[in-house]
C-alpha cells in the first residue's frame, strides 16, 4: 500500500529533490499494475497526477473504489 497523506495538498511544499506525488506514481506504475485504485479524494488526485508525470495515464488508471466496483458490476 502507498501511502502519502493526501492532505498536504493544502500545505506549502516542503523542500526535497522529488515532489511525492511523482514518487508515488513511479511506484505505482512500476508494480506493473494496469489499475491503481484508492477511496481517497487527496490520494486520487496525488496518484492521478503522479501518474500522468510517468507518461503512462493512457494504460494505467486510476479509479476510485466506488468506480472499478462499478466497472466490475457491469461485465
Amino acid at each position: 500500500m502507498l501511502r502519502a497523506g493526501g492532505a498536504q495538498m493544502f500545505k506549502e511544499e516542503e523542500k526535497g529533490a522529488t515532489r511525492v506525488n511523482f514518487e508515488r506514481g513511479r511506484e505505482a506504475v512500476a508494480t506493473g499494475a494496469e489499475v491503481i485504485a484508492s477511496n481517497c479524494p487527496f490520494c486520487m488526485t496525488m496518484l492521478t497526477d503522479g501518474v500522468k508525470e510517468t507518461g503512462k495515464d493512457d494504460s494505467v488508471k486510476v479509479l476510485d473504489l466506488a468506480e472499478l466496483i462499478a466497472r466490475d458490476m457491469q461485465e
